[in-house]
């Protein structure tokens, strides 16, 4: 890649204003796509994690990530801007630091949005079968690569209401489920609490199970990268924040409870192993109607459509904020005239989806067995090293004036929240066989990938040093207050 000239490039911004609290919470509950979180990744945690202790594991997680959120949210204070992670490592570590972390989180968003191509096809195979329209998974894939592409050209308000209507209907099917069953009386056990009990939720598994919870939460931090477009960002991310990781956590905790009732604690592990891929659908037909299981196979898809177009939104951010640094075709910092987007962002990010895409397709990989297992287990690694490369940011950035903000705030809650994403790392790496769903060497070269890409980014980064010193030191400014 050239380094282009990146004056012009930089006086170009995002359309200010355009979203909203509503808009940007919906962009993130949408990534972390309900129904496919709680319907996909829940079953096999059950099974192999903790059993009925996964509703609290889900409350762990997300107290996680809101103590990882209070240093997250005051750095947000003093960093503009679409660069979020890259711009966040880059004042607090360093220049080096920075750009390893936005190849490395250029990884993980693009993992994740393959991976989702990869299972919409499988899923709009089969539906559009019933339906007489017989294609292969990845015809579906690409219609819905074109779609995606066709609302990320958009005004970002345009993709938030998509979003929004998306998020809406696969949450009410899911609590219509719910409701059913806390309405019932609950299973052959009745109802109780026990799946928050401590011994319940710290029992032999809980690493397992932490291993797809924590995977349910990819995409809250994609709060920041919209504060640019955002009506007055430095309230509205932090709130933005709280409230998606809360509505992800209490959701997900209420919908795995309410399961875990159904079959009863204990019988809930059994019958999960038994039934991994209709464990809702079993449980939604019997209690809501035939029905629902048709409903919640369509709001499948509506849920990986939404996941993939919040995704394409903040990977388009990701370039966006390349190309305005420099540190990537100047180009891509252009702006649209009428959406104010980042149009060109845009072209290349669905480009390059659709090439790997066409890669899988040419070497006749299974879309669900490789294209989704793998490229999943890949960004759950990514994420997580990305993240605790901000804790350390947020002590670095926070270091030499506190700007006001207490020692909660700068060190205790960063140095708790890095030490719990340290520790998630390595369980997530140790089980990497159960989130990819196999064991061969591809996979367990996974966690290289990331640290390739990360040092990458410093080669790349230094290399920018020694040939164009003047725009190395430029490197983060168009992100400062």
């Amino acid at each position: 890649m050239t380094i282009a000239d990146s004056t012009t490039a930089s006086t170009a911004r995002l359309a200010k204003n355009s979203v909203g609290i509503a808009h940007i919470v919906f962009f993130v509950v949408a990534a972390a796509a309900p129904l496919t979180a709680v319907v996909g990744a829940t079953p096999p945690a059950f099974a192999f994690g903790n059993g009925d202790g996964v509703p609290g594991a889900f409350v762990l997680a997300g107290l996680l990530y809101l103590v990882f959120s209070v240093g997250f949210t005051a750095m947000s204070r003093h960093i503009g801007g679409a660069g979020a992670f890259y711009s966040y490592i880059t004042h607090g570590i360093g220049k080096p630091a920075g750009v390893a972390g936005a190849f490395m989180a250029l990884l993980t968003y693009t993992a994740v949005q393959v991976a989702i191509y990869g299972l919409i096809g499988v899923f709009s195979q089969s539906a559009f079968a019933n339906l007489g329209l017989n294609a292969p998974w990845w015809v579906w894939s690409f219609a819905f690569l074109l779609i995606v592409h066709f609302c990320g050209q958009r005004n970002i308000a345009f993709s938030g209401t998509i979003l929004g209507i998306c998020m809406l209907a696969e949450i009410a099917i899911l609590l219509l489920l719910d409701l059913g069953i806390v309405f019932s009386g609950g299973g052959p056990e009745g109802m109780t609490a026990s799946s928050f009990a401590p011994a319940t939720v710290f029992a032999p598994g809980l690493g397992v199970a932490l291993v797809f919870v924590v995977g349910s939460f990819i995409g809250f931090e994609a709060t920041a990268i919209f504060s640019e477009e955002a009506h007055r960002p430095e309230i509205t991310i932090p709130r933005a924040t709280y409230i998606s990781v809360l509505l992800i956590a209490s959701f997900y905790a209420f919908s795995t409870w309410a399961i875990a009732q159904y079959y009863g604690p204990s019988h809930v592990q059994a019958a999960a192993n038994a039934a991994l891929q209709t464990f809702y659908f079993d449980a939604s037909s019997k209690v809501i109607g035939a029905w629902s299981a048709d409903v919640m196979n369509i709001l499948l898809i509506t849920s990986l459509f939404a996941c993939i177009l919040s995704f394409h939104n903040t990977l388009n951010r990701y370039f966006f904020a390349l190309g305005r640094e420099g540190l990537a075709f100047s180009v891509l910092g252009k702006v649209h005239v009428v959406h104010g987007s980042p149009y060109v962002a845009g072209i290349l990010q669905s480009a390059s989806a659709g090439v790997i895409l066409l890669a899988f397709i040419l070497a006749q990989q299974d879309p669900y067995a490789v294209v989704f297992s793998y490229m999943s287990a890949l960004a759950v690694i990514g994420i997580i090293s990305v993240q605790v490369l901000v804790c350390i940011a947020v002590i670095m950035f926070f270091q030499k004036d506190s700007k006001g903000h207490g020692v909660w705030t700068i060190k205790i809650a960063p140095v708790l929240s890095g030490l719990g994403l340290i520790g998630a790392l390595i369980l997530v790496i140790s089980n990497l066989d159960l989130l990819a769903g196999t064991s061969n060497i591809v996979v367990s070269s996974l966690p290289y990938l990331v640290v390739i890409a990360g040092l990458g980014g410093v080669v790349f980064a230094l290399s920018i040093k020694r040939s164009s010193p003047e725009r190395y030191a430029a490197l983060g400014k168009v992100f400062e207050e």
